[in-house]
């Protein structure tokens, strides 16, 4: 058994930062690499992370926290050319274009198909959740307990490598308002939200400015709301909402046993349900709080080297823990770094080295400007320098920005119909087809209807 084969390498998490770490590695073996032994722990009964749609909320059928925050009719919200695989391309997996802003089932599919194709199921240990991860100077390596959602059987085992690629979607961040306690109402965060018809005829509170925020708000116009108040703590969102919108400052406060909420302007509503889209925190239970990130969620994260590996401890590694413009494609830019750390392809510099890079990135990082174009760059330049490390597949990083800013344009030429749009594939050059219906009358999301329909 040679030097590598004999390591081993834990990456928690089977979502698309998960399975764009099983990938890197495939993709090396395919290349003839002498490549560690892989192990991947997926606490779900199957890859694909958030993208797996559940109904529940709070706890699942194991008793563990519900990862998933996706809901029913939920469409990419962004286009499929500006987070398309380099080595995979939708014209690949579904054998024909599709149009740019597919629906979650869609999306789930076209992850999936990219690590089914690769054959590499078998590193995936699905309903294992892991309980504790602990380091040892002494010996330099981890040990993983991890349990089994069935037989409840724990099973202990040590590792050369970690890497988290858990997310920061799942646990939300819920602020209090006075009041709160005694509302008439519903409240949820945007975590708990599962179906936009629950909210017809309803007159409805959104509280942040997130993308959850801005779908949400669409979601339930597209599916009858009433009314929809909007409220922002710094800055409103911007857009060119329908008439039965108005955006006011933040709430203040619910008078008591009632309906009516106060806002900074001094204006009141009154609603049925209040939904908070007030972002997520980074929460990593299951490893000893000297190996858990702790950042906002920003474009340059706290403790980490390129984004990636943990200061604090290099061997630890994480990948899509960013604030997120690009995503798939900047995943696998992380994953293939984080692999080449592994198989001695690349180093980090030492602990000095190290922390002068982070504080570089951190001053160009704050020295950006506060516009979606100038956080855009800063992202794409991110991930052209991790893409240059490695052998990941060159694609037009430019024609991504210049693509997501014809998306941003587009929304703020009209939030409700930006989806019906096309763009073009940077990796093949299609220009995708225009979805056979209007998003706002496209209420089948299914596959079926969105690859079948599009195919005819």
């Amino acid at each position: 058994m040679s030097a590598m084969t004999s390591k081993r390498v834990a990456i928690i998490g089977a979502g698309p930062s998960g399975t764009s770490c099983l990938r890197a590695f495939k993709a090396a073996q395919e290349k003839g690499a002498d490549i560690p032994e892989i192990v991947c722990f997926e606490k779900q009964a199957d890859w694909g992370g958030l993208w797996n749609y559940n109904w529940r909320t709070g706890l699942d059928e194991n008793g563990n926290a519900v990862h998933g925050s996706m809901y029913r009719h939920l469409w990419s919200n962004g286009p499929k050319e500006c987070l398309e695989f380099a080595d995979y391309t939708f014209e690949e997996h579904f054998g024909f274009p599709i149009p740019s802003f597919p629906p979650r089932e869609v999306l789930q599919d076209y992850i999936t198909g990219r690590v089914n194709k690769s054959g590499i199921k078998h590193w995936v240990r699905c309903n294992t959740v892991v309980v504790t991860t602990v380091y040892d100077d002494a010996t330099g390596m981890f040990t993983l307990t991890s349990k089994d959602n069935k037989t409840k059987e724990e099973t202990v085992e040590v590792f050369d490598n970690v890497i988290c690629c858990t997310g920061h979607f799942s646990t939300p961040n819920v602020p209090s308002f006075p009041g709160m306690e005694s509302f008439c109402g519903r409240i949820m965060h945007a975590h708990d939200f599962r179906a936009a018809e629950e909210f017809k005829d309803k007159d409805i509170l959104i509280i942040g400015t997130s993308y959850s925020a801005e779908d949400i708000a669409s979601q339930c116009y597209k599916y009858g709301v009433k009314s929809v108040t909007c409220s922002y703590r710094t800055a409103p969102m911007g857009f060119h909402w329908p008439d039965n919108f108005k955006t006011v400052p933040l709430l203040t406060k619910i008078e008591s046993n009632s309906k009516t909420c106060h806002f900074k302007d001094g204006t009141t509503a009154d609603v049925d349900a209040i939904i908070l889209c007030t972002g997520y925190q980074h929460y990593f239970p299951f490893l000893e709080p000297n190996l858990q990130l702790k950042t906002a969620n920003r474009l340059h994260c706290d403790s980490l080297h390129e984004g990636v590996a943990f200061i604090d401890n290099p061997k630890m590694m994480y990948i899509g823990m960013q604030d997120q413009w690009f995503t798939f494609n900047m995943f696998d830019a992380q994953a293939w770094y984080a692999r080449d750390l592994i198989l001695g392809r690349l180093t980090v510099p030492d602990r000095a080295g190290m922390e002068a890079d982070w504080k570089k990135q951190r001053e160009a990082e704050e020295a950006v400007e506060a516009t979606d174009e100038a956080n855009i760059r800063y992202q794409a330049d991110y991930t052209e320098r991790l893409q240059n490390y490695t052998d990941y597949p060159t694609f037009d990083i430019e024609g991504v920005v210049q693509a997501f800013l014809v998306w941003e344009h587009n929304k703020h030429e009209n939030i409700m119909t930006f989806r019906d749009q096309a763009h073009k594939s940077l990796m093949t050059g299609t220009m995708a087809p225009v979805h056979h219906t209007p998003w706002l009358k496209a209420f089948d999301d299914s596959i079926e209807s969105y690859v079948a329909g599009n195919k005819k």
